[in-house]
Order: structure tokens, then C-alpha cells, then sequence
């Protein structure tokens, strides 16, 4: 059998595949506005190769758009000032890399549909903090006899993930409870105050019983599960899968068990923490604030 020559061996060669040449220029469609409305606008910018969305919308700002408000600080996607939806899903822009994204047609950025807007791409998200200032916070027991605190590695670990949390608050804005529902927030503590009560409540040395106060006053109820906020988490966590199936479990044990209801009294053991009581050790209670979570809603794009 006769042997091919590199000729013929060349010729029957499949051609190499080449990478489809980059559009020249990217579009990126911004709403502009404010509380009372707005649009969305487009500008178009030469296509640099190797940024993310914060760094277009930078560009913007200093070429085209010198008025356009946008928040931001680390650019390290650890400060959570810059979320913003990109093409409808939330996201950090920092984190958002342009080649992950279609740029063969406008990019759409806008602010977060669950607050009120301020200008542009900035929105209001003091309910977020109103709701920080409702939580009782760790509460640690007594010391050790030698004066130390002790806790095994596991129970350090198993809170710990929720310290991971950046307070983008991604997750307060796919939230359906809030976002839909603004009648809804002065009841409601949301994801990320979910997870940090799942934090507190797990933690082996906080001796404050939250269960209540999670169940009447934070609305732990009105969540049902649909995983939203553990999807866009920048940082992982398991939101719902590890801290509010969690936290509904130990309220139901706390309120409805009658197992645990029976173990108590036989045992002697003092009955769930009442609401009031464990929300006087919160930092609004403390201080004597009155903490209003009621914000305006988002004005119609």
C-alpha cells in the first residue's frame, strides 16, 4: 500500500476553525432618570477586548456621559456597590465580563427593579438597612471557667459561610416577596437577613432565642422557597437551602412541635423567647429609634 505524500496528506487536511472577528464597537443601552422616569438611552463605544460592564459604563461616564450616576467602589467584587441588572439578570457589573455577553446587539443596564430609584443606575436601598437595625444582635453566654469561649471547628464552619455575604443585596431585589409586593417590607426581613439570622441562630455561643421574632415580626413565613436569591448570589451562598429551610424548621419545632412542647414541660425548660422581648436587643430598640421600612416605590420605566 503505497504511503500518502505530504501533499495529498495536506490536501485532505480539514481547515482550521478561526474565532469569529469581534464587533468593533459595543453598545451599551443605559436607563437614564429618576424617581419621577426616565428611558433607556444608547451609547456606543469602541470595543476594547478584556473589560467588564463597570468599565464600559466608565468609559461612558468620562466620553459621552459625564451626568450619568452609577455606584461603585472595590471594582474586586467585594463591596456590592455596583449591582445593577445586565440584559434583565442582576448581577455585579465589576464581575460581568463583556465577552460572556452578546455584544452583537445592545447590552441593557439598568438599576434594581426592587428599590426606588435615585438617578440613573443608583438606587435607594436604606430598606435594607432599616431591616439591619430590627436584628438582635450575637449575644454571646458566659465564659469558660478559665475565661475563654470555646466552639468546635464544625459549628465554625457552618456559620461561616453566611459571613460571606458582600450586602449587594442581589438577592433583596429577586426576592418576589419584596419586589412585588411593597405592602410586604415593613414584615418581612428578606434573604440576606435571613441568612445573617441563620448566622446568629447557629452560632454555639449566642444564647438569644430569635425564633419568634423571625416567625411574627421578620415574616420568615411568607417565603416560599423558590431558590431566587441563591441563584444570583455572587459569593454562593445557599441562601435558601441552608439558611431559611433551616430557620423554618427551628420555628416550627418552637411553635408548633408538640413533641418539643411536651419535652419542655417535662424538662422544665423556659418556652420560646416572645418577640418583644428579643427585639429589645436590637440596635433600633437599644436606641430608642423609630425605624420606618416603608420606602416609595420604583416610578414606571
Amino acid at each position: 500500500m503505497a504511503t500518502p505524500t505530504r501533499e495529498s496528506t495536506a490536501s485532505t487536511a480539514r481547515p482550521e476553525a478561526t474565532a469569529p472577528t469581534p464587533p468593533a464597537t459595543v453598545t451599551l443601552r443605559l436607563w437614564r432618570g429618576d424617581e419621577a422616569g426616565g428611558e433607556f438611552r444608547d451609547y456606543t463605544v469602541e470595543n476594547l477586548g478584556g473589560e467588564v460592564v463597570l468599565d464600559v459604563v466608565h468609559r461612558i461616564q468620562a466620553e459621552q456621559a459625564p451626568d450619568l450616576a452609577v455606584r461603585w467602589n472595590c471594582k474586586a467584587g467585594k463591596c456590592g456597590s455596583c449591582s445593577a441588572e445586565v440584559n434583565g439578570r442582576p448581577r455585579l457589573m465589576c464581575m460581568t465580563r463583556m465577552s460572556t455577553l452578546d455584544v452583537s446587539e445592545p447590552v441593557t443596564v439598568s438599576p434594581l427593579r426592587g428599590n426606588p430609584i435615585v438617578r440613573d443606575l443608583v438606587t435607594d436601598v436604606s430598606y435594607n438597612y432599616a431591616v439591619a437595625r430590627r436584628i438582635p444582635p450575637f449575644q454571646p453566654g458566659p465564659r469558660e471557667p478559665d475565661g475563654t469561649y470555646r466552639m468546635k471547628q464544625v459549628d465554625a464552619d457552618r456559620v461561616q459561610e453566611f459571613r460571606k455575604c458582600i450586602e449587594c443585596f442581589l438577592c433583596q431585589n429577586v426576592c418576589h416577596v419584596i419586589r412585588d409586593h411593597e405592602d410586604n417590607k415593613p414584615n418581612f426581613a428578606g434573604p440576606r437577613y435571613f441568612a445573617r439570622l441563620a448566622e446568629l441562630e447557629m452560632h454555639p455561643l449566642d444564647v438569644l432565642d430569635r425564633r419568634e421574632l423571625i416567625s411574627s415580626d421578620l415574616g420568615i413565613g411568607l417565603c416560599n422557597i423558590t431558590k431566587c436569591c441563591t441563584e444570583v448570589c455572587p459569593e454562593g451562598i445557599h441562601i435558601t437551602d441552608n439558611a431559611i429551610i433551616p430557620l423554618k424548621e427551628r420555628v416550627v419545632d418552637a411553635r408548633y412541635d408538640p413533641i418539643a412542647w411536651l419535652g419542655r414541660k417535662i424538662r422544665r425548660r423556659p418556652d420560646p423567647t416572645p418577640a418583644k422581648v428579643a427585639a429589645s436587643f436590637a440596635p433600633a430598640a437599644k436606641t430608642g429609634e423609630v425605624i420606618s421600612t416603608d420606602a416609595p416605590t420604583r416610578a414606571e420605566d
